[in-house]
């Protein structure tokens, strides 16, 4: 029986932090699913498809392993993705313990719901202060992202028309 993990996030964009947790959970599962999910809480600033797409360059410029599934979900809950392709597991990562306060309660209703556990990973030090959203708002700005994110997403926020 395969081990299967799925990693959700909105990605918007993808971070080195989250490289790193996608890396370090792709050694420990037979597959790994990279799920980018709509977050209706969150204004976007890129397309899903857009994030799929710098996901993955991002994962094969690294060189990450090739049991990493790269994908989308907007219709129905999480935990029914996890179902669908046979997923026991959701990897979150963790940064602070607001983090850990946000995901306790989503991880015990997938727990409930489906029977889908969830880990908490931390990242790397190097990384743990990095948020999409602070990527954004540096790029929005004019800064330079480029230590926070993969080249092929500061080559894109550099762009001047997307």
């Amino acid at each position: 029986m395969s081990r299967i993990a799925v990693v959700p996030g909105s990605f918007d964009p993808v971070t080195l932090g989250h490289l790193d947790v996608i890396g370090r959970a792709a050694g420990l599962f037979d597959e790994l699913h990279v799920v980018v999910v709509h977050n209706p809480d969150k204004s976007a600033l890129l397309p899903i498809a857009q994030r799929v797409a710098l996901l993955e360059q991002s994962i094969a410029a690294a060189g990450l392993p090739q049991n990493i599934v790269v994908t989308s979900w907007s219709v129905g809950l999480l935990v029914d993705y996890c179902t669908d392709v046979g997923a026991s597991v959701l990897i979150k990562g963790i940064r602070s313990q607001v983090d850990v306060t946000y995901e306790t309660p989503m991880a015990i209703v997938n727990r409930d719901l489906a029977g889908v556990e969830t880990i908490f990973m931390l990242p790397d030090p190097a990384h743990a202060h990095v948020s999409s959203s602070l990527v954004r708002q540096v790029a929005a700005l004019g800064g330079d992202v480029s230590p926070y994110v993969p080249r092929a997403v500061a080559e894109f926020l550099q762009t001047p028309v997307r």
